[in-house]
């Protein structure tokens, strides 16, 4: 078995793909499941076997809140990211995308 292994801040560069659409609405693939963790959190994409590490517990709750939100920027201002602290997190969530962790669209409920 192959696992490709992401790990976001601290930590991954997001790759050379489309920008991440902050206007859009997001939410976790619901082919991934979510891992609470002592670091952070564990995903894993049950369609393409990849295994990504989330090691800042802001992060986690980001990903987590994101179906409850109608964009990426106001799950942002809903956790409380500072201007300052965005492009960290917009880093963050643009390997989470590229890589099929999280997916454009509402299912809000799908992923607790």
């Amino acid at each position: 078995m192959t696992t490709a292994t992401t790990t976001v801040p601290g930590g991954a560069a997001a790759g050379n793909g489309p920008a991440f659409d902050t206007a859009a609405a997001w939410t976790l693939n619901p082919k991934v499941a979510l891992r609470p963790e002592p670091f952070g959190a564990l995903l894993y994409h049950f369609g393409t076997r990849k295994l990504s590490f989330l090691k800042n517990l802001t992060v986690v709750d980001l990903v987590r809140s994101l179906a409850e939100h109608p964009s990426a920027d106001a799950a942002l201002q809903a956790a409380g990211i500072a201007d300052a602290d965005r492009p960290l997190y917009l880093q963050a969530l643009s390997a989470l995308a590229e890589s099929g962790m999280i997916i454009e669209g509402h299912t809000s409920g799908v992923n607790p």
